[in-house]
């Protein structure tokens, strides 16, 4: 298996002077210094969907192969012009399979079905419905002009074209693509590992009893969720108390088993934030103030040359900074490289000020064709994001947004959800 080089160890520093980090400058410092952190290896078609070409792949033959009839009906050489026109039909008939091995004389026609090479002496085909079949014979009205109702040789593809391109998210219809055009086998990038891990004296797991100061770990089993249906490998590393040798052990683990990391919880300053405290003592921590709302701490580094994300502890901004940042930072080390999610803009159903300085994300879904947020934008409202079916991004500036002003919308589906 082919290995990529690592990351540099300095690969998250901000500029100097940086302070509040605007959104995109984030996504763009993100963008220009991640890479492919996976090898490269073979699978069939069978198995390509879901996996991430990692190169460019020309097709080894021509789809079709040979010209062949678009529908059932018979097949003969040439234009018709206007009029009635009878031609004599030849014994056999063309089916898909081994082409018919004889020519069709000029002025004769022969029964073609579906799929079925152009014998020689065939350029044209009629359909069924429109003709009349007597004794030996045909009899149909013109006009129909040369190549009618028949497929080109490579008009869909031709040999030694490019097929499909690298970085591509192969799909089920990439698969009858490679297989249509002779390719057994294809090169991809391994599966990106993530390993998650919750921290916090106070989680416990779900379903267990929680005593007071308690709260169930909610994180873990949504991000879980969310790099299973990103296409990653996720790899589940349980929780870890406030205890900083114990972390520092899950986190080597996590680095032997993963190619990335995602922690929730201790990314910020504080004295219990000992996921930032562990990157900063490793010398390849940088926490990032990012002017969004909700989140803003995010803590990036290093972890003996695995990348850690270090997210928010709060659900809510948890799965709002994985979507805007760790989705696409992860996409590039998968091999996919960045993928920017499609929103549309749509009128508002809400009415909402925002303050200049943040942009905003709120939890939203699509209703009568306008968008309607969640009534609480509190980031302990968990529920929001199982009743959102997407996000409303509010610009940087300041806004006053009434409703059937114009939003921005990114459905779930548009980060992969």
């Amino acid at each position: 298996m082919i290995e990529p080089p690592p990351l540099r160890n300095d690969c998250f520093a901000l500029p100097a002077g940086v302070d509040w980090t605007p959104v995109d400058e984030a996504l763009a410092l993100l963008r220009d210094r991640l890479g492919p952190v996976t090898g490269i290896e073979t699978v069939t078609p069978f198995a390509a969907p879901g996996r991430v070409l990692a190169e460019d792949v020309a097709a080894l033959r021509s789809n079709p192969p040979l010209p062949n009839a678009a529908v059932d009906g018979y097949g003969f050489a040439g234009a018709v012009a206007e009029g009635v026109h009878r031609l004599p039909v030849i014994e056999g008939r063309a089916a898909a399979g081994p082409r018919f091995d004889r020519p069709v004389p000029a002025g004769s026609a022969i029964r073609i079905l579906t799929g079925a090479a152009l014998p020689d002496g065939v350029d044209t085909v009629i359909l069924d419905e429109d003709v009349t079949v007597g004794d030996g014979e045909i009899a149909f009205r013109g006009p129909l002009k040369r190549g009618a109702n028949t497929r080109r040789a490579g008009e869909d593809i031709r040999a030694a074209e490019v097929a499909l391109r690298a970085g591509r998210a192969l799909t089920p219809a990439d698969a009858a693509l490679l297989s249509a055009v002779g390719i057994g086998a294809v090169p991809v990038r391994a599966r990106l590992r993530v390993a998650v891990l919750s921290t916090g004296d106070e989680l416990v797991e779900p379903g267990a009893q929680a005593g007071p100061g308690q709260i169930h770990d909610a994180n873990r089993p949504m991000l879980l969720a969310m790099l299973a249906r990103f296409g990653f490998d996720a790899v589940d590393m349980g929780r870890v108390g406030d205890d900083r040798a114990a972390l520092r052990a899950r986190l080597d683990d996590a680095a032997a088993r993963a190619d990335a990391i995602l922690t929730s919880g201790g990314a910020s300053a504080g004295d219990e934030d000992h996921v930032s405290a562990l990157l900063r003592d490793a010398g390849a921590m940088q926490r990032w103030r990012i002017a969004i709302k909700p989140g803003r701490p995010l803590a990036l580094g290093l972890w003996q040359g695995r990348p850690v994300f270090g997210l928010p502890g709060n659900p809510v901004a948890a799965m709002v900074c994985t979507l805007v940042f760790a989705r696409p930072a992860l996409g590039l080390l998968a091999g996919a490289g960045w993928r920017d999610p499609v929103g549309f803009e749509t009128p508002a159903g809400f009415e909402k000020r925002k303050k200049p300085g943040r942009r905003e994300y709120l939890r939203a879904r699509m209703r009568d064709g306008r968008a309607e947020v969640f009534a609480s934008e509190g980031s302990g409202r968990i529920s929001g994001l199982s009743w959102a079916e997407g996000l409303v991004e509010l610009e940087d500036g300041e806004r006053h947004v009434r409703p059937g002003d114009p939003v921005r919308f990114i459905p779930y589906g548009s980060y992969g959800l």
